[in-house]
């Protein structure tokens, strides 16, 4: 297996595993998008920069999950994260779901660097009989061996506790001597996701604050009317309101702003 001096961290701010060559490769073109692009979503950022500024810090922090809607800006929120911090040692890797039995050995061999590592799992979720939480899992607490300080796991999905939930998990709990006790199915749902002492969610923007993302998208339109007019209508056609939308409204209609009177 490729090891971490395949990566020159001091010039990579970030790598992503590849299954096939068993390690690590450095990621060529990051994504540049700033953390003041982003918007609707200031109070998650505000709650994931401080987490990350202790980190960086040394202080204690959490592991985080970005949870809800589609499109809402947890993986915007965490390139920009890293196009933010990189530059105060925030190193990036990035992890697929199916490659997280990979997870403890990428945890060995940057376990002992002067960087401070974010594992970054994007759109993560397990269907029944998956058994990839189970390194998640070791990797956000330990076990016998506690979790290196130098590495915290940011973690994004559309699923609150990562797994699916089914009516019959809750018939199946009961009530004992005036407690409620869950179904195992829903313990073992509920102990991944509290592995994650930050959990952020995510939901659909209001119009107002979707228009306020189209307008920072815009800012040289004079007809403001016709403009949220045609972002309305477009978001009304796909069903959504939110950071991703404007974005796809932004990339058919943004060379052509002069219809808006830009």
């Amino acid at each position: 297996m490729a090891t971490e001096q395949s990566i020159d961290w001091a010039k990579t701010p970030a790598a992503v595993w590849r299954r096939h060559r068993q390690g690590l490769r450095a990621i060529r073109r990051l994504d540049p998008v700033g953390w003041e692009d982003l918007t609707g979503i200031g109070r998650q950022q505000e709650a994931l920069a401080r987490n990350t500024e202790r980190f960086l810090a040394g202080e204690p922090s959490n592991n985080a999950l970005l949870w809800g809607a589609r499109g809402t800006g947890k993986s915007s929120l965490i390139k920009a994260l890293l196009n933010r911090y990189r530059d105060q040692g925030l190193r990036m890797i990035e992890v697929d779901k199916d490659d997280l039995v990979n997870l403890p050995e990428i945890v060995d061999d940057i376990a002992g660097l002067s960087w401070r590592f974010v594992i970054f799992c994007d759109d993560l979720s397990f269907e029944v009989g998956e058994s990839g939480y189970k390194a998640l899992k070791s990797v956000l607490e330990g076990s016998l061996e506690l979790p290196p300080e130098n590495v915290r796991v940011y973690a994004t999905s559309n699923r609150r506790h990562l797994m699916p939930e089914f009516m019959d998990d809750n018939v199946k709990s009961e009530m004992r001597g005036g407690e409620l006790h869950p179904a195992e199915a829903i313990e073992e749902q509920v102990s991944l996701a509290d592995r994650f002492g930050l959990q952020l969610s995510f939901y659909g923007f209001p119009q107002d604050v979707y228009l306020q993302a189209i307008d920072a998208l815009f800012p040289q339109v004079i007809d403001r009317e016709a403009l949220h007019r045609e972002a309305i209508r477009f978001a009304t056609s796909r069903g959504a309101r939110n950071g991703r939308t404007a974005q796809q409204f932004f990339r058919q209609f943004g060379g052509g702003s002069e219809a808006f009177g830009g």
